[in-house]
């Protein structure tokens, strides 16, 4: 089986969780079978080190340039049996050069929905759910990361329940395992090592709940005087951020270490006494959650969309009560107290263990020759 991957963006500093997850997967079907050919937005340098995988315009392009190169790239590839998109805007320009091969569609989430949260307007909202709703027609499988998404997709598109099938994300164990100690990756990243340590890798974006956790962090303080807490990320909303720092007078608290490379993720997550995830809308996943476990490090999350999925089975009180600041507060304070205990490191990185890549791939291989 060769497959067509029509995945999102190859970005030196932007790449986010859909990109990680779609590369992962990449480096993983071959081993299983499953030929690639990959076409993506953004640097041909980043993706230079994964066969198969092609950058078919700059990630400045604007939306007609990219659907117009992305035309011409697909004319190109060549013999493929399946076509899988992993971003509904890069499947729709395609649609007639690839109408005699089965369509897969990776839900990372609902385009139009997530646009609604950060603000669009109505009249952009309804065009990108217009756009969804002809590519999600065409599909005759979905892969989900949680129940919470499945039921997105039948409830807000209309799809079929029998055409979704849910597959978590995955994580490389091994490579997220073999950090040193929490003193050695502070050390390595320049973080003091003395002081309780609060980290979150996030889009800086409203869905997030940064906002929520900046305030929670005031509360904290209260009752941890020499808590870090460090937001890790890039995006539209660093500058307001920023600003509710310093308006809460916390800018020896709260520490912005902007983009941090792939190779240095697993140290940050290390470095971590506890890692939060305070997203207030359309989490269908969170792959950091998996990511952070597997380095041995407990994790919060707010009882959102698929979030709760990923934790439960590991230790159902790692679900915060809400999303506000005084629940983040009330959970991470017993966290850095002792008085709310957490999982250990060996359970945490047991645990991740269900999410190793090669069985995650296979089980998205098998959804591909449900219909290949």
């Amino acid at each position: 089986m060769i497959t067509l991957q029509l995945g999102m963006t190859a970005a030196k500093t932007r790449g986010g969780g859909v990109d990680r997850y779609y590369f992962s997967l990449l480096r993983e079907l071959p081993e299983l079978g499953v030929g690639v050919r990959g076409l993506v937005v953004g640097d041909p340098a980043v993706t230079a080190a994964s066969d198969g995988v092609s950058v078919f315009a700059p990630e400045g392009a604007g939306m007609l340039r990219r659907w117009s190169a992305l035309r011409g790239a697909v004319a190109d590839v060549g013999r493929t049996d399946l076509t899988v998109s992993h971003f509904a805007p890069y499947a729709f320009p395609v649609l007639d050069r690839v109408r005699n091969r089965p369509l897969v569609v990776h839900f990372h989430g609902p385009w139009a929905l997530e646009s609604a949260v950060e603000g669009a307007g109505r009249m952009a909202v309804a065009a990108k759910r217009a756009l969804e709703h002809v590519v999600y027609r065409r599909a005759a499988r979905f892969i989900v990361l949680s129940r919470a998404f499945a039921t997105i997709l039948s409830s807000e598109y209309g799809v079929r329940e029998d055409r979704i099938r849910i597959v978590p994300g995955g994580v490389d164990v091994a490579r997220f395992r073999g950090v040193g100690s929490r003193a050695d990756a502070r050390r390595a990243l320049g973080w003091e090592v003395d002081r309780p340590t609060v980290v979150t890798v996030r889009r800086l974006v409203h869905a997030k709940g940064l906002e929520n956790l900046i305030d929670a962090t005031q509360q904290v303080r209260a009752a941890v005087p020499d808590v870090q807490v460090v937001i890790v990320g890039t995006g539209p909303l660093a500058a307001d951020l920023q600003r509710r720092v310093r308006e809460l007078g916390l800018e020896q608290t709260v520490r912005f270490a902007g983009y941090v490379s792939e190779d240095d993720l697993p140290s940050v997550y290390r470095a971590a006494d506890l890692f939060v995830v305070p997203t207030i809308a359309l989490e269908g996943f969170g792959l950091v959650v998996v990511e952070a476990l597997a380095c041995g490090t407990p994790v919060l999350v707010t009882p959102i969309a698929g979030l709760p999925e990923v934790v439960r089975d590991l230790d159902p009180s790692l679900i915060l009560s809400g999303t506000s600041p005084r629940e983040i507060a009330s959970g991470v304070t017993g966290a850095l107290t002792g008085t709310h205990v957490m999982p250990s490191e060996e359970a945490c990185i047991a645990y991740a263990g269900r999410f190793d890549w090669p069985a995650i791939a296979a089980r998205v291989r098998d959804v591909y020759r449900e219909v290949a």
